[in-house]
């Protein structure tokens, strides 16, 4: 009788995970590391307006080990979304920095999300290094939109960072495993471009003394060599969102493009600064940030025309906060749903045109206009104001506000006349010591 063939056990599937891929040095060897350890990797490279050569890339992660290559480009949302309320923030961090790279990282980190529950993978991969702020923000994105994934770090990883502790490492382990790289130490730092700007750090630029060479700079012309002339630009606005340059109404991605290159063409938009990273370390940045630069000069200039003093101060104390929230990562958070709350009710009135000059790296501000203006000229005028504003008013409002005034200093003059038991005591020794040296 004949034996039946025997059935091997399928092969168990792969654990998948989510790589967000830019086809650089670092993740592309992080694609063939998590490969080598056993991953069905998908690398998920996302265009939020950065310059790369798209079509090459699915050929470079398939190369370096990933099973599949996803491309998104996610440029009209990442402006729409996550630069659009920066603006209508007005948002500094630190009160210097436009949060470029922070805002870009949510609406990554957010379809890695998506493209992970649709591939069934229980992990997600960065390449961002453990002194950074990058792997917060992708991290809390992930954890706050899907809560069990699991995170994959190498750069934390002993393993691997033991192996390639730096680029000459990186670049050997590429070599090694005929992973195809352009990498060069022709660029001592590194930079990362979104629509909204380009950073730039480490290498030599962890010198916080050391000037930073011409040619690194990408998105600004330098002052010095600027030829354009003076420039006038209107920029308008809808319930504080841009939405035309010169009267021409464009999508957001197609707006900041207009803007990014104005500011190009003006040299505006460079900053150069020592930051607090959510880690608690000081680093150095330098950032490239022209149309964003021009979009909240004017969106601010409008506000004092269209807000009361009151809620532009509130709303003040409030952007330092959602600058926070967003440098470090906490975009997908009940916080900061609360505050896109307030500002949505904050900008139902900023609708309006904004004039600037532009001019050798400066942004002027020359003229503004708003059908929801709190300008009225009649009652701001030094002229004949035709009985808009009554100027006798003011003395019961100015005594009105002197009165906790003039209170404190009756106090105090009731103080110096009626000393107290400490000023008594010190003139009794001082009168006893006087006796004391005359005997």
């Amino acid at each position: 009788m004949a034996k039946k063939a025997s059935r091997s056990a399928p092969t168990p599937a792969k654990p998948k995970v989510v790589l967000a891929y830019s086809g650089g040095l670092d993740t592309s060897i992080i694609v063939r590391w998590l490969a080598d350890r056993g991953f069905d990797v998908v690398c998920f490279c996302a265009n939020v307006g950065q310059e790369e050569r798209y079509k090459d890339l699915e050929k470079k992660a398939l190369n370096s080990g990933g099973s599949k290559c996803i491309i998104r480009d996610l440029t009209e949302e990442f402006v729409e979304d996550f630069v659009w309320p920066a603006v209508a923030w007005n948002a500094r961090y630190e009160g210097r920095y436009l949060l470029g790279t922070s805002l870009a990282r949510p609406v990554i980190a957010k379809h890695m999300v998506e493209i992970a529950k649709a591939e069934g993978a229980q992990y997600i991969a960065h390449g961002a290094t453990g002194k950074g702020n990058d792997q917060i923000r992708f991290e809390l994105t992930a954890y706050a939109l899907m809560p069990g994934v699991k995170i994959i770090a190498p750069w934390r990883d002993p393993e691997f960072n033991q192996v390639i502790k730096g680029r000459a490492e990186a670049i050997a382990y590429a070599k090694e495993h005929g992973i195809p790289i352009t990498a060069s130490k022709k660029e001592p730092w590194s930079s990362d471009e979104n629509l909204l700007h380009i950073s730039y750090e480490a290498g030599e630029l962890e010198d916080p003394n050391r000037k930073p060479r011409e040619s690194m700079y990408k998105l600004t012309a330098p002052v010095k060599k600027v030829r354009a002339a003076s420039e006038t630009v209107t920029i308008d606005f809808a319930a504080g969102i841009p939405v035309a340059i010169n009267g021409k109404k464009r999508s957001p991605a197609a707006l900041l493009t207009e803007a990014n290159r104005l500011g190009f063409k003006h040299g505006i938009g460079r900053i150069d600064i020592v930051e607090s990273r959510f880690v608690g370390m000081k680093s150095r940045g330098v950032y490239e940030t022209p149309g964003g630069s021009l979009l909240m000069a004017a969106h601010e200039d409008l506000e004092t025309l269209c807000i009361g003093r009151d809620l532009l101060a509130t709303k003040a104390q409030l952007a330092v906060r959602f600058s926070q929230l967003a440098y470090n990562g906490f975009w997908y958070c009940e916080e900061m749903e609360a505050l896109q709350a307030f500002l949505d009710s904050s900008q139902r009135q900023v609708s309006g045109r904004v004039t600037l000059e532009l001019y050798r790296g400066n942004i002027i501000v020359v003229g503004r206009t708003s059908p929801n203006s709190l300008y009225d000229e009649d009652i701001a005028s030094m002229d004949d104001d035709h009985g808009a504003y009554d100027q006798s008013d003011a003395t019961g409002f100015i005594r009105l506000q002197a009165l906790p005034l003039r209170v404190a200093a009756q106090r105090a003059g009731k103080q110096q006349r009626t000393p107290t038991k400490s000023a008594k005591k010190a003139r009794v020794t001082k009168t006893t010591k006087k006796q004391s040296k005359k005997r």
